[in-house]
């Protein structure tokens, strides 16, 4: 199958599968997240068909929707690559972008690394900060029924994985213990420059907040 309908095909297959998804991880996350990927990818050596595919697929079954599975989501990638009779080694490079580009994996020892999962790790990451990481943070934090802000519950910034995946924290307490540390993390030099910017962003929004906070 040529490169456009493979990619076309994948769109139409992600937003099939996706409908219904919550607000921060529907297609529309999916597809900011492809378009920051190929703006990466312009400045980086890397292939691009897979950099697409990983951007398009990484959360076709994310394992917090799925009792925590972190196998569902490269093994359906997987499912749906090999029907379209994509490259096994394509489909393999993309199942470990999908493992090994979440925030909670960073927990763990990094086994795997790859120019196309630092661009897609990036384009991911951007799209936790800034104006849309706000409104992905408190839409998430909504549809589990977590407190806004209480400040009786103070950020935990020396989580294990555990803790990270299962805390009930409120929505703030996010900021300081994922996406106010994501400026440092990026891996590429269009990264981090675009990430610049959306951090401020943030900290101006939380000087904000508190000020309203304030009796």
């Amino acid at each position: 199958m040529e490169t456009a309908k493979l990619i076309q095909n994948t769109v139409q297959f992600v937003r099939d599968t996706l409908k219904n998804a919550e607000g921060g991880h529907d297609w529309w996350h999916i597809h900011r997240v492809w378009t920051n990927a190929k703006l990466i990818a312009q400045t980086e050596e890397a292939d691009l068909l897979t950099v697409e595919l990983a951007a398009l697929l990484h959360d076709i079954a994310d394992a917090k929707f799925n009792n925590g599975d972190e196998e569902i989501g490269p093994a359906t990638a997987a499912k749906y690559l090999r029907s379209v009779a994509v490259d096994e080694a394509v489909i393999e490079h993309v199942q470990q972008i999908i493992r090994y580009m979440s925030f909670k994996a960073s927990f763990d020892k990094v086994v795997f690394h790859s120019p196309e999962l630092a661009i897609v790790q990036d384009a991911d990451r951007l799209d936790a900060i800034g104006a849309i990481g706000i409104a992905r943070a408190f839409s998430y934090g909504g549809f589990k029924g977590r407190e806004i802000y209480n400040p009786e519950i103070e950020p935990n910034l020396n989580m294990s994985k555990e803790e990270y995946k299962n805390s009930p924290a409120p929505s703030i307490n996010h900021f300081y213990e994922k996406l106010l540390l994501l400026k440092d993390k990026m891996n590429t030099a269009t990264g981090r420059k675009l990430a610049e910017q959306r951090h401020a962003f943030m900290e101006a929004y939380l000087l904000q907040f508190y000020l309203e906070c304030k009796p």
